[in-house]
């Protein structure tokens, strides 16, 4: 496609853009490039019925074109600028902000990006000419509702595919349940388990869309994985190939799942959080029969403003308390959900900061580390006492994963978080009885290859920090990973070229993805991603030497993304 030759006018308004913001100035910073490309992707609400509001103002549209838009912003753009087109990580886009721009403006807005972080659709051959048009007319009409959806819809998708008492009573396979791998096939709406022993695939899993991540139930027996279109799948892992046993929706698009892990409660409830409708559901967690439904509307946490979607984004269980962990992103709330009764559900609200994203524990299980990534926090809650520790000002939208704990030679324990948005890692004392001067503080910044990083991974029985970068520009940092010695971090990083090793022969992306270790804490497992269409791979690491030791090539390895240790991720290792 080549890109047209724009009129003076257009170029006047190309430059204004650096000077003008799409809203007010009020409005929360936009995305940088990285978290663009990490929020894109594709959503179930763009096949949900919808409806076109009559809007006199704006520019006229066919149904077909208003069915088109609609399918690709859900597609591309909700992620950042929200399903109600109020904002979230991008700025609002509303009808209100958009039709006092008009069309022509908003063109060049969408073709050629803005140094904000707005992408350049148009030449970076994501949308054509048309399409550009397109949006730029769409996003000027009243944006359409999606549907809620409570107990009634919930129940219609519920299936108990094997009920309890017809599941294996003991484990019927040879594998090595530990040291499975749970491999999100990203497109194609699939998990691949992994023998992490034979470097085999054990089964290709039907599950959601987007796997977005696999937790696992107390007893290590049970996996649970949610996709982006909010589906929920029940994995047993003691089958003789082990395959879904229980599946729901709950919702139109979703991100986190996980399981009731504290003594007396084990394997006995589940728990998904919704980005629409903002609503998190407690389930039966050997059926996943929903039994109750919460929504998560309300004030925000620094305005006090009410708030119509404030997304569920991470969720953990404690090992202190029988609570889950909600984090709710745009209220900035981390909610303390106390299941040992869920019909006098009690809640401990605790404010931390906007825009809440991913986190993990620190190495003691106490104290749960998140991200408020466009607050550029961490919030440290303290698991045992139920309240806030601190909040702890680190890099430009931190994005740690589960981040990574490890013994600093200077300051002790420590948790890391990367930055989407720069290229400097956080370490974050997390000792406040051994080193009570360190805690709650970033002790160290390194330099790491660049911006764009999603994960961070070490072990306890390694030597070694990886840290990806698969949203870096560059190709040469995106398609490798950037090494530290933990004893040694003033010396730096080694570059493994992971997609290199990955030998494929096609000129995919191979971005490299996630790091995760092994059951024995001796491998490191990467995604090499590429598109649906191009070849994937996975590379496994002997973390002794930092050469390369395996790679695994299947045809069935489509868009391969996210991958989970069965005993790593039980034990909330990393």
């Amino acid at each position: 496609m080549t890109t047209p030759i724009l009129s003076p006018t257009a170029w006047l308004m190309l430059a204004a853009l650096a000077a003008t913001p799409l809203a007010g100035a009020q409005e929360r910073a936009h995305a940088t490039p990285a978290e663009a490309g990490y929020q894109a992707g594709g959503s179930p609400l763009a096949g949900e019925p919808m409806y076109q509001s009559a809007n006199p103002k704006a520019p006229p549209m066919t149904q077909a074109e208003f069915d088109l838009g609609r399918k690709i912003y859900f597609e591309r753009c909700a992620g950042c600028h929200g399903v109600l087109r109020k904002g979230a990580t991008g700025k609002p886009l509303t009808p209100d902000i958009t039709l006092a721009k008009g069309t022509d403006y908003l063109k060049v807005f969408i073709a050629y990006g803005s140094a904000a972080g707005m992408p350049n659709w148009l030449t970076s051959g994501e949308m054509n000419e048309k399409e550009v048009d397109l949006m730029a007319r769409y996003i000027q009409q009243d944006p359409p509702t999606p549907p809620e959806f409570g107990m009634e819809q919930m129940k219609a998708t519920w299936k108990v595919l094997i009920p309890p008492e017809q599941r294996p009573t003991r484990k019927m396979n040879g594998y090595n349940i530990d040291n499975i791998f749970s491999t999100t096939l990203r497109d194609t709406g699939e998990v691949a388990l992994i023998d992490g022993d034979t470097k085999k695939i054990i089964n290709i899993v039907k599950t959601g869309y987007a796997v977005h991540i696999s937790r696992l139930s107390a007893s290590g027996r049970f996996l649970y994985v949610i996709g982006r279109d909010a589906k929920v799948n029940m994995i047993d892992l003691w089958m003789e190939k082990p395959d879904n046993v229980a599946e729901i929706r709950v919702g139109l698009e979703a991100r986190s799942v996980d399981t009731s892990k504290y003594k007396g409660f084990e394997d006995k409830l589940a728990i998904a959080g919704s980005y629409w409708p903002p609503q998190y559901v407690i389930m039966k967690g050997d059926t996943l029969e929903p039994l109750k439904i919460v929504a998560t509307r309300g004030m925000t946490v620094d305005k006090q403003e009410y708030h119509p979607e404030p997304r569920v984004a991470s969720i953990v269980a404690s090992h202190f308390r029988p609570e889950f962990v909600v984090n709710v992103k745009e209220t900035g709330k981390t909610l303390l959900v106390d299941y040992s009764n869920i019909d006098a559900l009690k809640t401990t609200e605790i404010g931390t900061a906007r825009f809440l994203h991913d986190g993990g524990l620190d190495s003691t299980h106490r104290y749960f580390m998140v991200a408020a990534n466009q607050s550029n926090k961490i919030a440290a809650v303290d698991l045992k006492e139920g309240k806030l520790a601190r909040l702890i000002d680190v890099g430009k939208i931190p994005h740690p994963g589960r981040g990574a704990n490890f013994v600093d030679p200077q300051f002790g324990p420590v948790w890391l978080t990367g930055h989407l948005g720069d290229d400097t890692l956080s370490l974050i004392g997390t000792d406040p009885k051994g080193h009570p001067k360190q805690a709650w503080t970033v002790v160290r910044t390194l330099k790491g290859q660049g911006g764009g990083s999603l994960f961070q991974k070490s072990h306890p029985k390694s030597n070694h920090l990886y840290v990806d970068t698969p949203l870096n520009p560059d190709p040469k940092i995106s398609q490798s990973v950037a090494v530290y010695d933990v004893r040694h971090l003033d010396q730096g990083f080694t570059v493994l070229p992971i997609a290199e090793w990955a030998g494929l022969s096609d000129d995919g992306a191979k971005r490299v993805v996630q790091p995760e270790y092994n059951r024995a804490g001796d491998e490191v497992w990467f995604s090499v991603w590429s598109a649906k269409n191009k070849q994937s791979a996975i590379v496994v690491v002997d973390d002794r030497t930092l050469k390369l030791k395996a790679v695994i090539k299947d045809p069935r390895l489509i868009t391969p993304t996210g991958h989970f240790n069965v005993h790593n991720t039980q034990h909330d290792i990393y």
